[in-house]
């Protein structure tokens, strides 16, 4: 079977090639995708796309990263695309995570050596998580193997993860409804006692007040109260 004219599909294909065996066609084509996979610009295009990121963090400055670091090389990440924190967990403000989800992309997988790394709290992974998921970002955990939603299996696990901390969060948020309807019933509203009129420490604030060598900012410091709270003893009524 030969082609003719009528069946130029693909415009790579050299002219003389049109008027030959399709098996010599075919042979052609391979070479050339050969080439063309070969060819620097598309390797690190695809590449830039399917990257793995790496994220390590230790609490303390004394503590050693190179653990953490040592199984995130193992499983991929390039030195340069490892960010890393040495503070705890449990704060807001880390810059190399801020760095690391600034650098992720459509197509990477972020890598962590093990779930806390990442989050402060089981709501914060999953927050967290969710919104690389929205990003087309996948995630792995290396200690966590069923942690990894790259895979059907591993994207299950997670969602189970998921559904449980939405039920711990309204179950909290049930008992919480409960106990307020409950303490009402009894009488008692929520927050906290007023103060007595008649409080030693009410009492100072009103005198020192009538002492106008005495500034707000003295009064404070002597009884260490705010000057929101100052205002409020001189305002109270016997």
């Amino acid at each position: 079977m030969r082609l003719n004219h009528q069946h130029r599909i693909d415009p790579i294909l050299p002219p003389d090639l049109y008027h030959k065996p399709v098996s010599l066609i075919l042979v052609s084509l391979t070479q050339q995708s050969a080439k063309f996979l070969r060819h620097t610009s598309f390797k690190d295009k695809y590449t830039m796309n399917n990257r793995l990121i790496g994220y390590a963090r230790v609490s303390t400055y004394e503590q050693d990263l190179n653990l953490q670091l040592d199984a995130l090389k193992k499983a991929g990440c390039p030195s340069g695309l490892i960010f890393t924190d040495k503070v705890s967990g449990s704060k807001s403000d880390r810059p190399g995570l801020n760095q690391c989800l600034k650098t992720l992309k459509a197509g990477d997988t972020l890598i962590v050596w093990r779930l806390d790394r990442l989050g402060r709290s089981i709501h914060h992974l999953i927050d967290l998580v969710e919104e690389l998921k929205k990003q087309g970002v996948s995630f792995r955990s290396i200690c966590d193997g069923s942690i990894d939603t790259t895979t059907a299996s591993g994207e299950l696990v997670f969602n189970i993860f998921s559904s449980l901390a939405q039920f711990e969060r309204r179950l909290i948020q049930e008992r919480t409804i409960a106990g307020l309807n409950a303490a009402r019933e009894r009488g008692r509203l929520g927050g906290r006692k007023p103060t007595d009129p008649a409080n030693p420490k009410v009492q100072m604030a009103k005198k020192m007040s009538l002492n106008k060598t005495i500034s707000i900012g003295e009064i404070c410091s002597t009884l260490k109260i705010s000057r929101a709270t100052y205002y409020r003893y001189v305002k109270m009524d016997m």
